[in-house]
């Protein structure tokens, strides 16, 4: 069992290595040439670079560790170790890619592949558990604590971003560099499944009041628990939580730890109406919470 679980973890850090190549290559070789912005902290940090000169390497590591520091006591011990590693190999391959030749300086040329070959490698990370920019763990805490949804949250920084990219360099760059987002965006939701949409979790296990209790501690993320009886199992406890992309990751780690017998479907969820409720409970008083 543990030698499947190794393997498992090496394949998910070769994935977020591999996706971290891929996204260094796409910024060096099509976008960073033509001074089109990626969106977060790589922006900031390409701006910067043409501003001062210092390597893009080092400006993503200087960067992000802000964000890693903030989000380290509440995203968890493996998202933090996984997206540190993540900076860490983009870094390297920034430093890597950076004297090799461009691959193109036409700016059409470089928004269109450059978009998609960064949104399969960020895709690439994401879907492993990983994650290139700091400015998503803000996003993701600031869902946790005030609801904001975390694609709205994301955009609203990198439209700050391409504006002031705008005032710095010129306004053409800045919708160059807008439209670059949009294309890898749209390449991101392929590669790691329809992330951009909140998803569903319907979890049936033998043991929920260890799973309730951790999706609260370590996602805030409130669950139903419903009961229910399966043809051939008998008697079954039926779990359902709502929870971003981010944190689906999160909840498979959960699952393994707690009842590696349970059966999960996630599910795309298209709209939500109502309040998502998020307070302290009394699992020992009782077990039955509302649901996120």
């Amino acid at each position: 069992m543990r030698c499947k679980v190794n393997f498992k973890m090496i394949g998910e850090f070769l994935g977020i290595a591999l996706g971290a190549v891929i996204a260094a290559f796409a910024i060096e070789e099509f976008l960073v040439p033509c001074t089109i912005l990626d969106g977060g902290v790589v922006g900031i940090g390409i701006m910067v670079n043409n501003l001062t000169g210092i390597p893009l390497s080092i400006l993503t590591v200087v960067l992000n560790v802000p964000f890693l520091i903030i989000g380290a006591r509440k995203m968890g011990r493996q998202f933090i170790i996984k997206a540190a590693y993540a900076m860490s190999v983009f870094s390297v391959f920034l430093e890597i890619f950076a004297p090799m030749a461009n691959a193109t300086k036409e700016y059409i040329l470089a928004v269109s592949f450059g978009g998609v070959i960064l949104g399969a490698g960020v895709g690439l990370v994401i879907r492993f558990g990983g994650c290139l920019d700091g400015t998503e763990t803000v996003a993701i805490l600031l869902n946790k604590k005030y609801k904001f949804p975390v694609g709205k949250t994301v955009l609203i920084f990198n439209i700050i971003i391409y504006a002031v990219a705008g005032i710095v360099f010129d306004f053409e760059r800045a919708m160059y560099s807008l439209l670059t987002y949009f294309i890898t965006s749209k390449v991101l939701d392929i590669v790691e499944s329809g992330m951009e949409k909140t998803k569903a979790a319907m979890i049936i296990t033998n043991d929920s009041k260890e799973i309730s209790e951790k999706i609260y501690q370590r996602l805030g993320r409130t669950v139903t628990i419903m009961e229910g009886e399966g043809l051939v199992s008998g008697k079954k406890t039926v779990l359902y939580c709502v929870l971003t992309r981010f944190e689906i990751n999160g909840l498979k780690e959960i699952i393994k730890e707690a009842d590696s017998s349970a059966f999960i479907a996630i599910s795309d969820v298209s709209e939500i109406i109502g309040t998502h409720v998020k307070k302290t409970v009394d699992f020992s008083e009782n077990e039955n919470t509302t649901a996120d």
